[in-house]
């Protein structure tokens, strides 16, 4: 297998065909609107806006409730204390200190209730205008609807007060309690100040919608407008990047990155299509002479025969050139992937090395080994097998030195950290820098291989195996000649970290 000259220049008809389909579908496409409060960016912030609302809400009503419990528990803690200091009063004076105590207090600035009655419900002293019925019929806590004396209090809102009832020996009746003006009034503030936050919430989400979603269609309108430009101007414009590694920069990268692969894809393939309809022709136009040289009215037996066994070598090479193309396309595609697994290459370099002894023995060359033993790869055997055959075969034919004389081959094999390398050198007149790439290409010869047969799909087959097991394929200076060295990961043993 020969070495592999440049790509072929893409075909103006293929070309122009692939243009005018990426248009066609280009113009189906509408154009971008920026329809920005149906976006979806201006959509997600007001739902985070919203969730942020209803978290808000939560917080300032759990701040509510603990601050009314606070209070309340320190209107009860006031209230024990009002009691406590009454009883040690009456146990004092009886119920005529208690009634002075009670005046005394009730008479004072503050939010404390007092009121004691007779057993048949006549008030004696205190501060409690009126009480609802039957209230101080039992004694406990009580939340109560109150006036004071001489003040008057709105049928709307009546003051609303924490009270407890205490009754005493002979009857009497004991109620002390507190305003609970100041818990209403923190309920009140919090909820002005919770309808004042969510309304503020609410403008900054919808102005922040409004800008972030503007920022973001912005960007999406110049991604749409490039991709409209991608798909009417083959392949060659790329996703606008930001620089600042965002969501949408990772995305146009890796699109962009895509559409490398395809650009590549699609040139392979022109490539491809132009050589075949260049290079193939030639083997084709062979074929048919010699076909109709069988068919010639003065053709004897003898000629027809020839004639026949040359069309059958020429379908031959042409069989094998297809096949060649159809195990490179699978290879790259990926499809041996599902069946690599670790294998003896020491072992498998000295099948392909027997094989070669032999027809280089025959040609008169030299042959040489250096086969490291036990080294195990992962990957596929048989293909890598077929690449070591291309390549010792590449250096038969090409490895002649330039001064004339029989090739002086070198196959080797050795373990390089978390790899194995595969190399096969030669003295030949080898590949200058500049044309590896062309020397990799399908269908690549070089102008110095023209003379040989062949087809240039070689080492094309060898870097589409080295790209299947996710190792490399480098093209190096003999000095002079060429050395081709494959490297493909080993197989790692139990506990043994990836090198790779």
């Amino acid at each position: 297998m020969e070495p592999r000259a440049g790509a072929a220049s893409s075909t103006p008809a293929a070309a122009g065909g692939v243009a005018k389909a990426l248009a066609k579908g280009a113009a189906k496409v509408p154009a971008p609107r920026s329809a920005l409060f149906r976006s979806t960016a201006f959509r997600l912030t007001l739902l985070y806006m919203g969730v942020f609302a209803i978290f808000a809400a939560f917080a300032l009503g759990y701040v509510a409730w603990n601050a009314r419990s606070l209070i309340e528990d320190q209107i009860r803690q006031t209230i024990d204390a009002e009691i406590t200091g009454l009883s040690e009063q009456f146990r004092q004076g009886g119920i005529r200190r208690l009634v002075t105590v009670i005046e005394q207090r009730a008479r004072g600035p503050g939010a404390s209730l007092y009121l004691v009655t007779t057993p048949f419900g006549e008030r004696l002293a205190g501060n409690v205008e009126q009480v609802p019925v039957g209230l101080l019929d039992r004694a406990g806590e009580s939340e109560i609807p109150f006036s004071r004396n001489g003040e008057e209090q709105p049928a709307a809102r009546p003051a609303v007060a924490i009270v407890r009832v205490y009754l005493l020996p002979a009857g009497f009746r004991v109620l002390v309690g507190r305003d609970a003006s100041e818990r209403d009034r923190l309920r009140a503030v919090v909820r002005r100040a919770g309808g004042w936050s969510l309304g503020v919430v609410l403008v900054l989400g919808v102005l922040g919608g409004f800008v972030i979603a503007r920022r973001i269609l912005k960007r999406v309108d110049a991604m749409s407008a490039t991709t409209l430009s991608i798909m009417s101007s083959d392949l060659k414009d790329r996703l606008p990047l930001a620089g600042n590694g965002d969501e949408l920069d990772r995305l146009a990268g890796n699109l962009n990155t895509m559409l490398d692969r395809i650009t590549v894809l699609m040139g392979g393939i022109r490539q491809v299509s132009d050589t075949i309809a260049h290079d193939l022709k030639t083997p084709l136009t062979r074929l048919r002479n010699r076909a109709e040289e069988a068919l010639r009215p003065t053709a004897t037996p003898e000629d027809m025969r020839r004639a026949l066994e040359g069309v059958t070598d020429d379908a031959d090479n042409l069989i094998r050139v297809f096949n060649a193309l159809l195990m490179i396309a699978r290879l790259e595609a990926g499809q041996a992937r599902e069946v690599m697994a670790p294998f003896d290459a020491s072992a498998a370099a000295e099948g392909v090395a027997e094989l070669y002894e032999a027809l280089a023995e025959e040609a008169g060359a030299s042959f040489t080994c250096a086969i490291a033993p036990g080294i195990t790869a992962h990957g596929n055997r048989e293909l890598v097998g077929q690449a070591l055959s291309n390549m010792i075969d590449n250096a038969l034919k090409y490895g002649s030195p330039a001064a004339g004389g029989a090739p002086t081959i070198a196959f080797g094999i050795a373990r390089d950290g978390a790899n194995v390398v595969f190399s096969v050198s030669d003295h030949g007149p080898g590949i200058p820098p500049d044309q590896h790439s062309r020397a990799l290409a399908r269908f690549g010869r070089l102008d110095s291989s023209r003379s040989q047969p062949g087809f240039g799909l070689g080492l094309s087959l060898v870097r589409a195996v080295a790209q299947i097991h996710d190792g490399t394929l480098d093209l190096k200076d003999n000095a002079p000649g060429l050395s081709v060295v494959l490297s493909i990961p080993a197989a790692r043993a139990s506990g043994e970290p990836d090198g790779r």
